[in-house]
């Protein structure tokens, strides 16, 4: 029971809730404690928020998933865990949420109400539509970013929450790419309505469009005035070529490996993938903090 109720919350997924880091780290505060503290505390926060949402997808999308090749073995599509130990396991992560928030900003708090809200309208009915999929996705991560500065209390940058949508719409779109690919190999498979309005051509489009605004966005926050004049260099320019080769290469574990339906797995199991991310992050705090 322990190990089909850690696998329901979808601990792995986890790593998606990083993204409330991003404002600490380019906030020049990752190495003080009172800050460091306040986001770790923001991070478990949308971890077991995020499982909730999970969970009552799971709920309501157990019939569906047993039709599906991958998402049949999750414990409430494959019966070992039934829907109201689901809902019981919900509820004891939502009375620990709220009293982890007990004395948060208000500010911080509508946040996560507004992640959750938009989760469960995804999971209703958003996830059905054409492109508000794909932007529902995008709005959770730009979420995250918006909630890690606000716990803080510090001003994020404004081409950061682009390349924070523009990367979260490439991402989501890739999983939609993924998701085509497999129900063109398998024309009997039962998967997501939505995709009904997609093809493999216009996913690819959206992901170039998307892949495009994400570097673009991302090599014009590394030259803004503002930025140089926060971090007293222009050598974070340099971190440029790895955002460049980790979406390279993701796009090519996707089209090439046939791997973008689950994010998560990509990025914890790709070991290009994951030096690319380490190399990532360390010559980015050698930049802002150590001025290299």
């Amino acid at each position: 029971m322990l190990t089909q109720a850690i696998k329901l919350i979808r601990v792995p997924q986890w790593i998606k809730n990083l993204f409330v880091f991003v404002p600490l780290i380019f906030s020049l505060n990752l190495f003080r404690s009172e800050y460091f503290l306040s986001t770790l505390l923001g991070f478990i926060i949308f971890c077991f928020t995020s499982s909730i949402v999970y969970i009552l997808n799971d709920i309501i999308d157990a019939e569906a998933d047993r039709a599906h090749p991958r998402k049949k073995d999750r414990p409430i599509a494959s019966g070992k865990i039934s829907p109201l130990q689901g809902i019981l396991i919900a509820l004891v992560l939502v009375i620990i949420v709220i009293i982890l928030c007990y004395g948060l900003s208000s500010s911080f708090i509508m946040l996560i109400v507004l992640y959750f809200l938009i989760n469960i309208l995804y999971s209703l009915k958003l996830k059905h539509m054409v492109l508000l999929d794909i932007f529902s996705i995008a709005a959770g991560f730009l979420i995250r970013v918006l909630a890690g500065a606000v716990i803080i209390h510090v001003a994020v940058s404004s081409w950061l929450i682009l390349t924070t949508m523009f990367i979260s719409l490439f991402l989501a779109v890739m999983k939609r790419h993924s998701e085509l690919v497999l129900v063109t190999e398998d024309s009997d498979l039962s998967t997501r309505k939505v995709l009904a309005f997609y093809s493999v051509n216009f996913a690819d489009q959206i992901a170039t469009v998307a892949a495009a605004g994400v570097i673009i966005c991302y090599a014009l926050y590394t030259l803004a005035e503002r930025t140089i004049s926060v971090f007293q260099t222009e050598n974070l320019i340099y971190t440029t070529p790895f955002v460049v080769f980790g979406i390279f290469r993701y796009m090519f574990l996707v089209y090439m490996n046939k791997r973008g339906e689950n994010t998560t797995q990509i990025l914890i199991s790709d070991i290009p993938m994951i030096i690319t991310v380490v190399l990532y992050v360390l010559t980015t705090l050698l930049i802002i903090y150590y001025h290299i």
